[in-house]
């Protein structure tokens, strides 16, 4: 049965990887036994995550990539598999968000983020599909949300794209399944990162969500990488399409007091 569970020595590339829950399951991966590559935009965070990386034994490629620009994916695909011969999993983190009254969203706004969360995502998964596929055993991990189930207050733009981002799980899900791909979600509940500090800590916003959160606190990025490690495993053999939440009880809440 163990075996089920044995990545050592497969590749990975971790998209979104250099910082937040992106670089905790590239670290996780690595731990693993995982060859893996995390890419950002910034080269420093980069550097830093790729030593960090070999430091656990495994091999890696220091990269940038910026998931808006096409050529820039699919130079960090050529140079992952020119370095580690080939890419098993594919994990897409990038992303961002903003809080703004939806009412006075100005498109740029809106198409510029949903073209980070979504578009940048389907990009990712295009560009590697065929390194994928010729693994035999592709394995897709996409970074969904609470909000793609439920709404936030003004961040209507970021809750479209994280709903986005499950309807293309299940539809990669079911498209590439003949390709020997399973693609997949995770569901953070609420992480506090870079992204979202300055909305969570200390916060009217960040006490309700714990309030909603029957585990009663915020999660920690190193409790993500436990379904990561699942989703890129043999044990999906015959899972695709779906997601887990990792959320302390956050979408099976009710009242709770």
């Amino acid at each position: 049965m163990t075996t089920l569970f044995d990545i050592a020595g497969r590749t990975a590339v971790v998209v979104g990887g250099t910082s937040g829950i992106g670089r905790a399951i590239a670290l996780g991966l690595a731990e693993a036994g995982v060859h893996t590559v995390a890419s950002g935009t910034r080269a420093d965070r980069a550097k830093a995550v790729t030593k960090e990386i070999r430091a656990r034994g495994a091999r890696s490629v220091e990269a940038t990539c910026d998931v808006g620009d096409r050529a820039s994916i699919d130079a960090l695909r050529d140079s992952v598999v020119q370095a580690l011969g080939g890419v098993d999993i594919l994990v897409n983190c990038a992303g961002r968000t903003f809080r703004k009254p939806t009412a006075e969203v100005a498109d740029a706004e809106w198409s510029s983020l949903l073209d980070t969360n979504v578009t940048g995502m389907l990009r990712a998964c295009q560009s590697f599909h065929g390194p994928l596929k010729e693994s035999g055993r592709g394995r897709i991990v996409n970074i969904a949300s609470l909000s793609s189930f439920v709404a936030f207050h003004e961040v209507a733009a970021y809750g479209a794209s994280k709903a986005a981002v499950l309807a293309l799980t299940k539809s990669l899900g079911a498209e590439w399944a003949r390709d020997g791909i399973r693609t997949n979600a995770i569901v953070p509940g609420v992480f506090v990162t870079d992204l979202n500090r300055a909305l969570l800590e200390g916060t009217p916003r960040g006490q309700e969500l714990l309030t909603r959160t029957p585990l009663g606190r915020f999660g920690e990025a190193i409790e993500l990488i436990g379904a990561a490690l699942f989703l890129c495993s043999d044990a999906v053999s015959f899972i695709t399409g779906t997601s887990i939440a990792v959320d302390g009880g956050f979408l099976a809440s009710g009242v709770n007091q």
